[in-house]
């Protein structure tokens, strides 16, 4: 794997995998503006080293953003490595041992298993080799980017969030944007559903200042295990150690008791403290490509910043799929698909999470099928497993029949094509960035499931705003997925399936626009694309979608 982040951007050149900025760009919308251009190049583009960003520290974007970077990243030759290596260990962990000989051959595994635990060091480590403390801290000295024109500022897009337990000591390493305030405090998103969240609200019962401390780059491996899926209490860096084959080493913080890995990039440290009233953060151009809208979040106070000599600065865009983040999902999707099959639905044979999904508008699952009802019960238990909770339609198909594939389930909610289906409609969980719902953090459910003895030949009559007809069918996909909510937009009349993915006035939340750059940058980014000396020049994403764009945002932003 890889000693630092650095280690890492000279594999990505030596592979040819990396695209080099030397000309300066500002991390005010324009580096935002061509990671958007070349992400969305077939395939997910290169990687970009931004050399020259106006303060002393190099950008790195798009870093994960393909299937072959993302198998990079965590030191493999592909992902497809990913599921084998999980069945092992379960397998491993499953088999049955009669005997005490049985028994001692699972002793070589538990040795190896016990190097993947996270180690810790005393003194400093090299993430701690230059320090700012007190009056020194000061944010605007990292390229923090602002991505998109009504962002609510410069946001932090790769952070790697420490807390821990306050009852078990357990460490948590999430990953929530945080907005730059001033030079030394920033917002801290947590979603009521997220560890950090509830690590928050035990703070604030027993009246304390709660220590975070955050990281930033280092082997890309911790990045990746921040963003990672996993049940709470369990380490991310014990997910870490796993992929790198060797323990993470930690060390302390100098102004909190937390520890950090120590060959990071940057590490800020602080705290949150519970007792001071929340700050409206945002809004944001989010993964969902549309806008998070603005609402209460902490406050994070930041008592020092250290860093690397080397450090270089790890960052993110997020905004109409597909983008980076469809990558790291599909990581996530091999890893934790094998858990699922073993402990929550063994009858799944494969679960997909398309892209146009946005990793939790669609799943589409192939199960081995045995008795009735079945692919309506392998629906209700992933809706209650973890993140798949926030899902909102689950196809369910027969593995075994092999006549409907995510290809099938596509067209069937495009209208393109019938389907013998049965349809099941519910209410629950939802992702906070679901936009669709007439109450944050609550929504529709649908199962479609052509496993049914119950199922009928359909067709789906889709209902777009207009404009949405010129574009292509994975953008209207994504349009349906991310604007409706099956507990209000959808309505079964026999054999016709009725989605309403218009955008619509909610009663008590705005629903947002799309995710665009600003005329006055893509004209600017235009005209230097020579500059950049970074291939053939690519068209804005953005105008494909000028003309869906209403309200406020056509006034303020001079949107054409």
């Amino acid at each position: 794997m890889y000693k630092n982040l650095s280690q890492y951007v000279e594999r990505l050149r030596t592979e040819g995998e990396l695209l080099e900025v030397n000309v300066e760009v500002s991390p005010e919308l324009e580096i935002a503006e061509i990671i958007d251009r070349q992400s969305k190049v077939e395939g997910g583009g290169k990687a970009l080293l931004f050399k020259n960003t106006g303060t002393d520290f190099p950008l790195l974007a798009n870093m994960m953003g393909s299937s072959r970077r993302m198998a990079m990243s965590l030191g493999l030759n592909s992902l497809d490595e990913l599921p084998r290596a999980v069945a092992n260990i379960l397998d491993t962990l499953k088999k049955p041992r009669k005997s005490f000989a049985d028994k001692l051959k699972v002793l070589p595994f538990l040795g190896q298993a016990s190097r993947w635990f996270p180690r810790h060091s005393s003194g400093r480590g090299e993430c701690q080799s230059v320090i700012y403390r007190g009056d020194e801290v000061d944010l605007s000295m990292l390229p923090i980017l602002k991505t998109w024109a009504f962002d609510g500022g410069r946001f932090v897009t790769l952070p790697l969030v420490h807390t821990v337990d306050l009852e078990s000591g357990a460490r948590n390493v999430g990953m929530y944007r945080m907005q730059v305030f001033d030079k030394c405090t920033t917002g801290m998103h947590w979603h009521v559903h997220k560890t950090g969240a509830r690590h928050y609200e035990q703070y604030k019962r027993a009246g304390k200042r709660m220590p975070v401390t955050v990281c930033i780059g280092g082997d890309p491996a911790y990045t990746y295990a921040a963003t990672a899926p996993l049940p709470d209490g369990i380490d991310e860096y014990l997910l870490a150690g796993f992929l790198r084959k060797k323990p993470v080493k930690l060390v302390r913080c100098l102004t909190n008791e937390l520890e950090v890995p120590s060959d990071c990039d940057f590490v800020i440290e602080g705290y949150v403290d519970p007792s001071e009233a929340k700050v409206v953060e945002g809004p944001f151009g989010d993964h969902t490509g549309f806008y998070s809208l603005p609402d209460l979040y902490p406050k994070f106070h930041i008592t020092a910043i250290t860093h690397r000599r080397d450090a270089v600065f790890p960052a993110t865009l997020v905004g109409v799929p597909p983008m980076e983040d469809r990558y790291i999902a599909e990581a996530s999707e091999l890893i934790f698909g094998e858990p699922i099959k073993a402990v929550i639905a063994p009858e799944v044979v494969s679960l997909t999470m398309p892209w146009q999904g946005v990793a939790h508008n669609l799943a589409i699952v192939a199960i081995k099928k045995s008795y009735t009802e079945q692919g309506l019960k392998v629906a209700s238990a992933l809706w209650g497993a973890g993140q798949m909770s926030f899902c909102k339609y689950i196809a369910v198909t027969d593995a075994e029949r092999g006549d409907v594939a995510e290809e099938q389930i596509k067209a069937f909610l495009l209208g393109q094509s019938e389907l013998e289906v049965d349809v099941t409609l519910g209410k629950g969980i939802a992702d906070v960035l679901d936009h669709a719902g007439e109450d944050i953090g609550r929504g529709g459910k649908i199962c479609i499931d052509a496993t049914s003895e119950r199922r009928v030949k359909m067709r789906v009559v889709p209902v777009f705003d207009s404009g949405v007809e010129q574009l292509s069918d994975d953008d209207k996909l994504w349009i349906l997925l991310a604007n409706s909510d099956p507990s209000r937009d959808i309505v079964v009349e026999q054999s016709i399936v009725k989605i309403d993915a218009r955008s619509k006035e909610l009663e008590k939340r705005d629903f947002p626009n799309i995710v665009t750059m600003d005329d006055v940058t893509i004209e600017l980014v235009d005209s230097r694309w020579a500059e950049y000396g970074i291939g053939e020049f690519l068209k804005s994403p953005s105008l494909k979608y000028k003309h869906l764009i209403s309200g406020e945002a056509v006034r303020n932003n001079n949107i054409k």
